[in-house]
């Protein structure tokens, strides 16, 4: 087990939205299996008891005023990790899919690596983690995009369970573009700029309550698009400078 050293801070960034079903039971999990780790739940505008539930369990809770989405929501972490003077955060979904005990594993190729990402992957190997094949076509072309364009294979560039350092989360929390959708198109933006990013398998559970923002069919070709744009946005910005930084 790897344990945060003593001069190290880690928080935990939740963010959660109409999760009431799931919230506490995370909350739960995380103080019994990790409690050496800060937990930050953001609660994006929900109209439902979650903020509610989240100050039953004790853990600090952000309520947002009304919903801006889930990158609006870890942002807004990432201001708070940023002004509390944390080292690293840990990027952990509100409706109990994530494991608190993987986050061990992130901590472990941290230390190994250096990486200032770290992505918990479903698919490095197969562990029965079912996924839609709308959602899955998607995974597969960012694979192939990040492969493309960077040069480095990310076996699951759609995975919100992510160990991020100071360097990479304080970058995220400036930026006036952080994109709607955060996936493979802030790991190319981040591969663009020379931060390292490693993966490490993990196992994650299916939503058990409630629905997934990519749920149906219209939701994730929107998805799709929405971070397709946003790939061709980052290239046109970013790609012809580092071409011409590599042959200088």
């Amino acid at each position: 087990m790897t344990l945060p050293s003593e001069k190290e801070k880690i928080l935990v960034i939740i963010p959660a939205l109409n999760e009431e079903k799931n919230i506490a039971g995370v909350i739960n999990e995380l103080k019994s299996d990790m409690p050496q780790l800060d937990l930050l739940v953001v609660d994006d505008g929900s109209t439902d008891s979650t903020a509610e539930l989240v100050r039953h369990t004790m853990a600090p809770c952000l309520s947002l005023p009304f919903n801006i989405g889930y990158s609006g929501a870890l942002q807004a972490g990432y201001k708070y990790a940023v002004a509390r003077d944390y080292d690293f955060v840990v990027q952990f979904d509100g409706d109990g899919q994530h494991i608190a005990g993987e986050i061990e594993k992130l901590l472990d190729v941290q230390r190994e690596t250096g990486a200032d990402l770290v992505i918990g992957s479903r698919f490095i190997r197969s562990c029965g983690y079912q996924h839609s094949c709308a959602r899955m076509f998607g995974t597969l072309l960012f694979r192939y995009l990040i492969t493309a364009i960077c040069g480095v294979t990310i076996h699951d560039p759609t995975s919100g369970f992510q160990l991020i350092n100071r360097r990479a989360f304080e970058r995220y929390s400036r930026m006036h573009n952080f994109p709607y959708f955060p996936d493979a198109n802030i790991i190319i933006e981040m591969l663009l700029h020379d931060f390292e990013i490693a993966e490490v398998q993990v196992s994650m559970r299916q939503r058990q309550y409630g629905q997934s923002m990519h749920r149906g069919v219209l939701k994730p070709l929107m998805y799709t698009t929405k971070v397709m744009y946003s790939i061709f946005i980052i290239i046109i910005k970013y790609l012809p400078v580092r071409l011409a930084q590599k042959m200088s």
